[in-house]
């Protein structure tokens, strides 16, 4: 049908199809029976805006469920979770009479600063992939469709419009492109968002390697490519690049710009019709669903329950010497306001109105089964101390055994359009911790945050510390929860607390200058950095708590095939070692061997959820293959395995490491294929270069010596790195530089028998 449609359409209304009507509304073509399909703003939530809505959030969104942020279900480490989660957006959006959610978002957490982090899921490119894949399994589940974004490398938002991130082949294939890559060829979302962001100087809505090559050709996405909101400069290039769908509407101006290509010859009509055919296909299956009988409304009871599951498998126990779980008999005071005026979502675009909202102090007067002493504290959107706030909270403290503080960063602090500048808490709530600490009573700590805070300057004071992260529209239950013991903490650290932010692998390219921002680390994003430099964190990748214990034994590894065939199957046991049912992350992580590349120490390739209870075990089997041993060649442009041995480890963080084993890969070394431009390393490196050159750099009979001084030992040092042409110039070389074609030619030979 989308093929018998673009037949019938004008060249104008072929153009207008790639730009939207309005702000969250596709262009209708009314007498060609193209109708408009609603997108809307998520990814936790439905940010369904009446008609005339601005998309900034100056005017409220309809009612919907605002599930936990990435931030918080990035620390779920469960895939099954984070697709329930889908599946309940997809039906609100079912009937909320919206198409296309927009998310989720899995560009990686290059540096905690980033003020939109809390729309990410992690500084690791597999647990972002696997849980992106997840929730966009689960909204497609209901007839409607998914936009994983920002296409790519979308990791700050300092100048984000116009800032070229600068980054290396090996590094985006490694650590920035393989999300979008795992949740583009399982889930297969039917949009991808190009990011606002230059990638190596080129807008990333109109970059051809990345839109058409890269993510079509190879990734075999057939999907629609849509723009961020405002995001493309320059409408042809970016239809040329691979963009189908300009948004929000341009008021026909940049539709006009195509049909002048198009009759000037400067755009080829099929490029426009490939582009209004994807986005025709587009509305003909998001139509095809909702013609399906659709719900008039969810089930919301229902929903924040589910909520109120993710957010208490989402929060993170960093610490704990026993002070948790709490009794209802026990004697405790809260403090914070944050504990009745929660913190549970950022600001910008993804801004939720829930459809109710627990706070902790309600909860835990309910689970507790009394008033608890509480005092506010500090006023969250002020930095200077209010002593009276303070005093009160001293006194409450005082009376108390234990005493949660509830912490955290003010609304203004994290957004998306700005960046942070420091990862400290407000002064005032750290004068405040310090005040109730004093006191006697044992703290526990409470935060509420939507990017890293450094916990190093005050968590000694502190007899337990749970990081909430931003917990949704049910945190304050889930909260209420883990503290009295009726949920269980199973929440792991899917990105590192740093115990400054001077260690951060970014800090010194963070967020750029004069327009660019160089990604100087590489491949050594997050854990990767801190265990290649052997640095101390805070809390590292993986870590977190449970009121139980679980031990690991018996790990086998399964070996079979080679090269590309390879598969390794592990399994280990885990079993319950404590006496109350929890959950356990198990993590798979990788060391494998490179000698032409530096590699990290270990990267996170498998990871399962396991809940098992008190003395109860179970065998947890993870599948890898050659890919998770692999690295990408930037020279030869592809996955490559060397041979050598490699270690699998398995266990609780990537520090926590309870069990290891040995692969031994076999594998071809690469190909080489030698030209008067290899070096004179490379020559001397491969199966009979050194012969060939031996027997042709001999110096004249009068000299005495055996062949060129560049042949010895010490001389292969120093000129190793010399190309043949260029040295077949040097006196003393005694090479002629008319056979060095031959001679390539007759090493080649030698290595391809």
């Amino acid at each position: 049908m989308p093929d018998r449609v673009l037949a019938r359409l004008t060249l104008a209304e072929r153009a207008s199809l790639t730009s939207g009507q309005s702000l969250w509304l596709t262009q209708a073509i009314d007498r060609a029976g193209v109708p408009s399909i609603t997108l809307s703003d998520g990814p936790h939530g439905v940010r369904r805006q009446p008609a005339g809505g601005d998309h900034l959030g100056v005017e409220h969104s309809l009612p919907a469920t605002c599930f936990p942020p990435a931030v918080a279900l990035g620390s779920s480490w469960d895939a099954d979770l984070v697709r329930r989660v889908g599946e309940a957006l997809g039906r609100e959006a079912r009937a909320m009479d919206v198409q296309v959610l927009l998310g989720p978002g899995v560009n990686i957490k290059r540096s905690p600063l980033c003020g939109r982090n809390f729309e990410y899921f992690s500084e690791d490119p597999h647990l972002s992939g696997v849980l992106g894949a997840a929730l966009v399994s689960g909204v497609q589940s209901q007839g409607v469709g998914a936009c994983v974004k920002h296409f790519a490398a979308n990791n700050q938002e300092t100048d984000r419009l116009r800032i070229s991130a600068e980054i290396d082949e090996r590094t985006l294939h490694e650590i920035y492109l393989p999300a979008f890559h795992h949740v583009v060829t399982t889930a297969r979302p039917w949009l991808v968002m190009s990011a606002y962001n230059r990638l190596n100087g080129v807008y990333a809505s109109e970059h051809p390697w990345l839109l058409t090559e890269l993510l079509r050709e190879q990734w075999g996405f057939r999907g629609v490519v849509v723009s961020d909101w405002g995001a493309v400069d320059d409408r042809v290039a970016a239809l040329r690049a691979g963009l189908d769908l300009e948004m929000p509407s341009s008021g026909g101006g940049t539709d006009a710009s195509l049909v002048a290509a198009v009759e000037s010859g400067r755009l080829d009509p099929e490029v426009l019709d490939a582009a209004a055919g994807r986005v025709l296909d587009l509305v003909e299956r998001a139509t095809r669903h909702a013609a399906e009988p659709a719900p008039t409304g969810w089930d919301a009871g229902g929903h924040h329950r589910l909520a109120r599951e993710a957010a208490a498998q989402c929060a993170v126990l960093l610490k704990n010497d026993g002070v948790l779980p709490l009794r209802p008999a026990d004697r405790v005071a809260i403090v914070g306001e944050f504990a009745r005026t929660p913190r549970y979502q950022g600001a910008g675009s993804s801004h939720i109105v829930p459809t109710r909202l627990d706070d902790l102090l309600t909860e835990v007067r309910a689970l507790a089964g009394r008033e608890p002493a509480f005092a506010p504290g500090y006023r969250p959107a002020e930095t200077g101390r209010c002593p009276e706030l303070e005093e009160e909270a001293v006194r409450v403290a005082g009376g108390a055994e234990v005493t949660v503080v509830c912490l955290g960063l003010p609304a203004a602090d994290e957004s998306e359009g700005y960046d942070r500048t420091h990862l400290e808490l407000p002064a005032n709530q750290l004068a405040l911790l310090e005040r109730v600490a004093a006191t006697g009573t044992r703290v526990v700590v409470v935060l509420s945050n939507g990017g890293v805070v450094r916990l190093a300057g005050w968590d000694h004071l502190a007899a337990a510390v749970l990081e909430g992260w931003l917990l949704g529209q049910a945190g304050g239950g889930a909260l209420a929860d883990l503290l009295y013991g009726v949920a269980n903490p199973c929440g792991r650290l899917a990105e590192t607390i740093p115990l400054r932010l001077e260690d951060t692998p970014s800090y010194l390219t963070f967020p750029g200058e004069l327009g660019a921002v160089r990604y100087g680390e590489g491949v050594f994003v997050g854990y990767r950095h801190h265990d290649a430099v052997g640095g101390q964190v805070g809390y590292p990748f993986g870590h977190g708590l449970s009121y139980t214990r679980f031990g690991y034994a018996d790990l086998e590894l399964d070996q079979q095939g080679t090269e590309e065939d390879l598969v390794v199957r592990v399994s280990a046991r885990i079993t319950n070692l404590g006496e109350r049912t929890g959950r356990e992350v198990v993590q798979v992580y990788v060391g494998a061997p490179s000698t032409q590349v530096r590699r990290p120490e270990r990267e996170l390739r498998a990871f399962g959820k396991v809940e098992l209870a008190p003395g109860e075990s179970a065998v947890v089997r993870f599948t890898l293959t050659a890919r998770d041993f692999s690295f990408y060649h930037p020279l030869r442009r592809r996955w490559t395995l060397e041979p050598g041995t490699a270690v699998v480890h398995v266990g609780a963080s990537s520090r926590d490491l309870r069990l290891s084993g040995e692969v031994t890969l076999t594998a071809e070394p690469p190909r080489v294929v030698l030209t008067p431009e290899s070096p004179l390393a490379d020559w001397a490196a491969v199966p009979g270069g050194l012969e060939v050159l031996r027997r042709e750099m001999r110096p004249p009979a009068e000299t005495g010596q055996p062949h060129s001084r560049f042949l010895s030992d010490s001389g292969l040092r120093m000129a190793g790195s010399v190309p043949l042409r260029r040295l077949a110039r040097f006196p003393g070389a005694y090479l002629d530089p008319d056979k060095l074609e031959r001679l390539a030619a007759e090493v080649n030979a030698l290595l391809s028998r």
